[in-house]
């Protein structure tokens, strides 16, 4: 991976941004494209649009979502102790005794999320999953005063942010899902930077994800592309107790995976993949039997429909603070998107 890109990716994973507090990482999406982008626009719902070749046709956009899963701080009781509510899906035993930031109006607070320890518990109590209403998160304060000085509800939580290496150029850190889709996206545009372009590129930076596919829902109309790609996380199967029958196989390193079926324009997914022989990329490919929980699913439904496609990093473990994907897998997620848009033409025609 290239050293700026590099650093970039970085960036992403150590900046925060839960559904609706995706400000923070905006700012250093659109200080990067800022470089390689012919125009970049932000929408009213947040959306940041680098643009490459603006004003020709057809368009393409490419999305990846800024977003992460998160919590919101609902109440502070007597005694300084924080209660959440999660911003998008949560596993509450993953969350269990993990370390919190909570973003405050005058900067990260460290805390704790944490129950009763198991000593004292009934066996009912241990052999419970616990609620939201259940656990608490500790700061450290001495009593509710103290709290309010420091914390407002509304204020967002995520896991302590981090990025850790492990071996054959695996990497792990809370919010891969989606900044990897993210990051690739804003290399396809590096990638694309000085080239020419028959299509106009739509590299999109979209909000909301988490929450109900929000941000590629208001981009796409705003856009109106002739062809939209999303790039999203997918579940990586190479790990213990998945059911390959029902998931497919799939795995890190292998590269992306191209998926076919009713959220995907046959047209896209053959173009996908053609350039993907073309190039020597290595590709997984994957079935959708039915919608997408993507914005690939926003994108395809907008107007008066979008030839939609969906490329996946393979990620093990989402929607935890140990998030896996292998970093081979993004550059060339980047590659296929560039060699893609660069091939395309307007004679092409996207008619399944």
């Amino acid at each position: 991976m290239q050293e700026a890109s590099f650093a970039f990716f970085q960036k992403l994973l150590s900046t925060p941004s839960p559904s609706g507090f995706e400000r923070p990482i905006q700012d250093v999406v659109r200080a990067w494209a800022t470089s390689f982008a012919d125009e970049v626009r932000t929408d009213r719902h947040g959306n940041v649009i680098p643009i490459r070749n603006p004003g020709t046709h057809p368009r393409i956009m490419l999305a990846g979502h800024c977003d992460q899963i998160g919590l919101m701080v609902q109440h502070v009781d007597d005694n300084g102790f924080l209660y959440v509510q999660p911003i998008g899906g949560w596993d509450m035993q993953i969350l269990l005794g993990q370390n919190l930031s909570v973003w405050a109006k005058g900067g990260p607070i460290v805390g704790v999320v944490a129950r009763r320890a198991p000593h004292l518990m009934t066996n009912e109590e241990r052999n419970k999953v616990p609620q939201f209403t259940d656990v608490w998160v500790d700061i450290g304060v001495k009593d509710k005063k103290e709290a309010d000085e420091l914390i407002t509800p509304g204020d967002p939580v995520t896991f302590a942010l981090g990025y850790r290496e492990l071996r054959n150029r695996l990497a792990s850190s809370p919010g891969m899902d989606d900044k990897v889709g993210l990051w690739t996206v804003m290399e396809a545009l590096r990638l694309l930077h000085g080239r020419p372009l028959q299509a106009s590129i739509y590299c999109v930076s979209t909000v909301q994800e988490e929450v109900g596919l929000r941000g590629a829902t208001t981009s796409t109309y705003g856009i109106h592309p002739t062809v939209g790609i999303a790039v999203d996380v997918t579940h990586a199967t190479d790990t213990p107790g998945n059911d390959k029958k029902q998931l497919g196989d799939t795995r890190l390193g292998s590269g992306p995976a191209l998926f076919r079926g009713a959220n995907i324009n046959p047209q896209v997914f053959t173009r996908l993949h053609e350039t993907a022989k073309t190039h020597e990329i290595p590709v997984q490919v994957r079935g959708a039997p039915r919608a997408t929980g993507t914005d690939a699913n926003a994108m395809q439904l907008s107007r008066d429909g979008v030839a939609a496609g969906l490329v996946g990093i393979p990620n093990r473990y989402m929607h935890s603070p140990v998030e896996v994907v292998c970093l081979d897998d993004l550059e060339r997620a980047a590659r296929l998107l560039a060699e893609f848009c660069a091939s395309v033409t307007p004679q092409m025609d996207w008619t399944p």
